[in-house]
């Protein structure tokens, strides 16, 4: 009896919450939330809005703070410019990135899928707030979208949905602000859309993703489509923060009655709030579930109501399933102070990088099938190869100098020294000359310096090959 009683209590995992069982897609009306931790969501939100919205004007030294131009191959982060040959940074910064949700959701669970998520913010503090104002709260929606079609559900529908189309619009020119530029973008504005055919195309398909993301799709972003909410049954375990309920204070569930003795019941007096404010439409008190996007929503209602009977909050909280289960209050742990340090760890390696990065890459090598050659009966010379890269905004001037000038002299083969463009590679072909005097092995090595704007970055151990002395 006990096997098919936890059976039938783990039925939920079978269905989806916005699903019947015919397959039809059941429209989920949440109810306004409000609360403390949703004050505290909102201010993140209007702040990352902010930086996000603000980001495509702020500029540094005449260039976009950010820029993720995929098209040119050109990036910019926080000023700095990022060019193709700096793949290794962003194979670094993807690796740290992957580790970083793995082990901060071990940690911390989906605390970035309610707090930072651009889904969540949008749909939530844009989108959301506009249907609450033109259709008002969940009750209202559920008899506006069961009456008939009659001037004020057309009026409303009509509004809200046009209020939709210019979000997702203002949204879509932003993005593309980041990819382009906001230059181009201004431009195309000027010029107009037909002499920036690919802009204005890229721009329609963007705003018709968003819209139909968040005035239809909403919630199956986060259950079906994305891979982070999917990963997150193997990555959570007993130990890691989650908002949960406590179902040992919880249990059993009951109405208050002054008339009845309710001492043997527990503090869920089963008022169903938490199931009407969430977003994705489940029950927290089933458990962790694969739908929930910790967005707290369930806390503030559960703690409104518990202040209401006068019971302690915190029945829905941040949580461990072990700390509930065990009755102790929740601690940083050792393990999660070593994933945090780890974390902590690659940022750091992953800024190391970014710090020490030259702004002019370097390469010398020997020029492909060519061994010595005889400049007259007592000079030896070799043939090198170089490649510069110039990864800033600045055009740069760039020197080779043989260091062991005694010994040896360098010859760069069509001028004095390279010019630099702006994310342009110059390449070349040097000559570097030995007195047959000075030679005492058939390979040694010379040192080449390179100087940028007169400034030595790097210096070049060059291998020269000379004839076998008898």
């Amino acid at each position: 009896m006990e096997a098919a009683k936890a059976l039938d209590d783990k039925h939920y995992r079978d269905s989806l919450s916005n699903v019947n069982k015919k397959g039809k897609r059941l429209w989920i009306f949440p109810k306004k939330p409000s609360g403390g931790y949703y004050k505290a969501r909102s201010i993140v939100s209007w702040a990352l809005m902010a930086l996000m919205f603000s980001g495509p004007f702020l500029k540094w030294h005449g260039h976009p703070l950010m820029l993720f131009n995929v098209l040119e191959r050109k990036f910019i982060l926080f000023g700095f410019p990022f060019w193709p040959q700096d793949f290794k940074i962003f194979a670094v910064a993807m690796l740290t990135g992957i580790v970083f949700i793995i082990l901060f959701t071990v940690v911390w669970g989906r605390v970035f899928c309610g707090w930072v998520c651009p889904q969540t913010i949008f749909m939530e503090m844009l989108f959301r707030k506009i249907e609450y104002w033109i259709d008002g709260d969940w009750k209202q929606q559920q008899r506006l979208n069961a009456m008939p079609w009659n001037s004020e559900k057309i009026r409303k529908r009509t509004l809200k949905h046009i209020l939709f189309f210019i979000l997702s619009f203002i949204i879509s020119n932003t993005f593309l602000a980041y990819i382009i530029g906001i230059d181009e973008l201004k431009l195309m504005m000027v010029d107009g859309p037909l002499d920036h055919l690919g802009s204005f195309i890229s721009l329609l398909i963007f705003t018709g993703v968003f819209y139909f993301v968040f005035a239809w799709f909403r919630e199956l972003v986060c259950i079906i489509v994305c891979p982070y909410g999917r990963l997150q049954g193997v990555m959570l375990d007993k130990k890691s923060v989650v908002v949960t309920y406590d179902q040992v204070r919880g249990e059993p569930r009951g109405k208050i009655s002054k008339k009845e003795d309710t001492s043997h019941l527990g503090d869920c007096i089963d008022c169903n709030l938490c199931v009407n404010v969430c977003p994705t439409g489940i029950d927290i008190r089933n458990g962790i579930q694969l739908e929930c996007i910790n967005c707290t929503a369930c806390i503030d209602a559960c703690n409104e109501v518990m202040t209401k009977i006068d019971r302690p909050t915190g029945l829905i909280r941040y949580d461990t399933v072990e700390g509930v289960e065990k009755g102790e209050k929740w601690k940083l742990s050792g393990r999660a102070i070593a994933y945090s340090a780890v974390l902590v760890l690659l940022l750091g390696i992953l800024t190391a990088f970014m710090i020490m990065r030259d702004d002019v890459e370097a390469v010398l090598v020997r020029t492909y099938g060519t061994t010595y050659q005889y400049q007259g009966n007592d000079t030896i010379s070799n043939l090198y190869n170089v490649e510069f890269i110039n990864k800033t905004f600045t055009e740069k001037k760039i020197e080779l100098r043989m260091e062991d000038k005694k010994h040896a002299n360098l010859l760069i083969i069509g001028g004095d020294s390279y010019a630099a463009a702006p994310g342009e590679l110059v390449d070349g072909t040097i000559m570097v000359k030995v007195p047959v005097s000075q030679i005492r092995s058939s390979h040694f090595k010379l040192p080449i310096g390179v100087y940028v704007e007169g400034e030595k970055i790097k210096t070049f151990e060059a291998g020269f090959v000379a004839p076998v002395k008898h």
